[in-house]
């Protein structure tokens, strides 16, 4: 799948959308009640005058849901928002999130760039803050800075579990697009799960899995925010909005995707603790590769240029020059492929690696290393 860094442009549904589904399940909750106990709702059913009025009976009922939805939406930003912040890199504007009380925020390392300084605006304040690099983490395309001060009230995200996220969650995306600052747009959980691709342009080239998809709208500026539930827990950090190739490669309305909690926590916590990330839990074959066309210019595969020695590939007989075509049961034809192959395995476990030698095909077991 072709993505690009919060680049979609996806409308968020009108409130008087939500409102015509609760109206809808009022009424099915209505005619549950009717079958059940005719006589009960003959009776709620009657107007002032006696005569009956199903439609003006069910309006209280919708309205408190809408009042209800409305006012879980407020609680949410209240709660949440004032952990999201800008992020001024050079020219270039992205979000964070505060991880903790200590100052440090947790955006996308596509938003810090090659910088090592940046200024912060919280959501509560007009005034900049100044943050340092800590530490910068491609590969998942997550990076850590902390304040140099950390400013009275400062508030820390709460973040959820990956596993509890479900279809058709309702989610809200917090963030700066386009410069503006603690914006909100509403969505669903479209899937979970997908392994997804960077471009780099703009990007870092990652590939990345279990990534939360999400109708929310995710815009230049929302990279490195917050998507976060009715519970006020964050899910997922935006990071990438989908392109379409049919349209020139412009934006894909309505195709969004945020790193998953439980990698935000994995590599944010290791670069608080560590100033690094020691265990990244990738697996990989410990090769440098690059990607072969055949005969017609297509890609036909990975040539492995070297080989790290006592690496995964090393220690399963794989040498420089051969061609991988295939591992468990993925095709290869680019290093893209290759990544995605992988980006879903960890350290240590067992797969099979298909490649050609001098002509010859081959399969070896491997036992992964790590990226």
């Amino acid at each position: 799948m072709d993505v690009s860094p919060a680049r979609a442009l996806v409308r968020a549904p009108r409130p008087i959308v939500l409102l015509a589904a609760l109206v809808c399940c009022a009424a099915l909750l209505s005619g549950c009640q009717s079958a059940a106990d005719p006589q009960a709702t003959a009776t709620a059913s009657k107007d002032a005058s006696g005569s009956p009025d199903p439609v003006g009976a069910r309006r209280p009922a919708a309205a408190a849901s809408a009042n209800d939805l409305q006012n879980d939406y407020m609680r949410v930003i209240k709660e949440a928002l004032p952990s999201v912040v800008q992020i001024q890199s050079g020219n270039q504007l992205g979000s964070g999130v505060v991880y903790d009380d200590k100052g440090h925020i947790v955006t996308n390392a596509h938003v810090v760039g090659t910088g090592k300084t940046f200024r912060v605006t919280t959501a509560n304040s007009e005034a900049s803050l100044t943050a340092t690099l800590v530490f910068s983490y491609p590969d998942e395309d997550l990076a850590v800075v902390k304040l140099d001060k950390v400013p009275h009230g400062l508030r820390a995200a709460t973040f959820g579990e990956s596993g509890k996220v479900e279809v058709g969650q309702i989610v809200l995306a917090m963030g700066s697009p386009l410069g503006l600052s603690s914006s909100v747009t509403q969505g669903i959980v479209s899937a979970t799960g997908r392994t997804v691709s960077e471009g780099s342009d703009g990007g870092t080239g990652a590939t990345i899995a279990g990534m939360v998809q999400t109708s929310a709208a995710i815009n230049p500026g929302n990279s490195g925010g917050a998507l976060v539930n009715l519970n006020g827990q964050v899910i997922g950090i935006p990071t990438l909005a989908a392109a379409d190739p049919q349209l020139g490669g412009s934006a894909a309305p309505g195709i969004g995707f945020a790193i998953p909690a439980s990698t935000v926590k994995t590599i944010a916590g290791q670069i608080v603790r560590y100033g690094k990330v020691v265990n990244s839990g990738r697996a990989a074959l410990n090769i440098t590769g690059r990607t072969v066309v055949d005969t017609d210019y297509e890609p036909a595969g990975v040539a492995v240029v070297d080989v790290k020695a006592g690496g995964a590939a090393a220690r399963a007989g794989i040498r420089s020059g051969d061609i991988i075509t295939k591992v468990g049961g993925h095709d290869i034809t680019t290093i893209t492929s290759l990544s995605e192959a992988l980006a879903t395995d960890r350290p240590g476990q067992r797969t099979t690696v298909t490649f050609s030698r001098n002509g010859s095909q081959k399969t070896v077991d491997v036992t992964l290393g790590e990226q």
